[in-house]
């Protein structure tokens, strides 16, 4: 999700350092960023936030981290926090491809991924957060029984995490092709889902161990 730029996120996105890490100071140590020690869920891309800051809300006993890279994105979501006053969400400005070297091995309980850039272009599969290379840094950072849970609208990521996710081991706890036909009361619709759904794309889900 690209937004027009806004010379002075940074600054003000280091001025909220109470919630936000764009330096990787909490790297290897996300427990003391929270105030209490709770399960760690963490969403990699948050687009606006409507999805972790509603989860939050309904979870107050588990901590939540939302992984963005883009600067301008990550103050709409820094907003809403500030907003519900919530004590149980961390942000960080981070590329998704550094995530094991901030968390620690067996540290996160769930990733979600909500809506990710689909990269079509073969040339670009190596982008995609369900690659493999990705999915050895989930492995590494969730607990044994950790989960992934993946939604898109695009049917061709959904078919390529499949085969990605299957050929890697993963195990498939939940496959859904029509997420919207009966919706599932757990489901929190993103600003993209919303907007997808509204166009009559089908909303795919899918939930996996290692």
């Amino acid at each position: 999700m690209r937004m027009r730029n806004k010379p002075w996120a940074m600054d003000f996105l280091s001025s909220n350092g109470d919630i936000v890490d764009v330096e990787s100071r909490y790297a290897g140590r996300i427990t003391e960023f929270f105030e209490t020690g709770s399960p760690l869920h963490i969403e990699v891309g948050t687009g606006m936030g409507t999805f972790i800051t509603e989860l939050a809300k309904r979870n107050p006993d588990i901590n939540y981290v939302g992984i963005e890279l883009d600067k301008n994105v990550m103050i709409r979501v820094l907003e809403k926090v500030r907003e519900s006053e919530l004590k149980n969400v961390r942000l960080l400005l981070l590329d998704a491809k550094k995530i094991n070297e901030y968390f620690n091995e067996d540290e996160v309980d769930r990733v979600y991924l909500n809506f990710s850039d689909p990269w079509p272009k073969n040339r670009h599969e190596k982008r995609r957060l369900t690659y493999r290379s990705f999915l050895e840094q989930y492995k590494s950072i969730l607990k044994d029984d950790g989960e992934l849970h993946f939604k898109t609208d695009n049917r061709g990521l959904f078919e390529y995490s499949l085969t990605s996710l299957n050929r890697f081991g993963m195990i498939f706890h939940e496959v859904i092709l029509n997420l919207h036909e009966d919706e599932p009361e757990d489901n929190i619709r993103t600003e993209y889902e919303e907007k997808f759904s509204a166009k009559g794309n089908l909303i795919y889900r899918l939930k996996a161990s290692f």
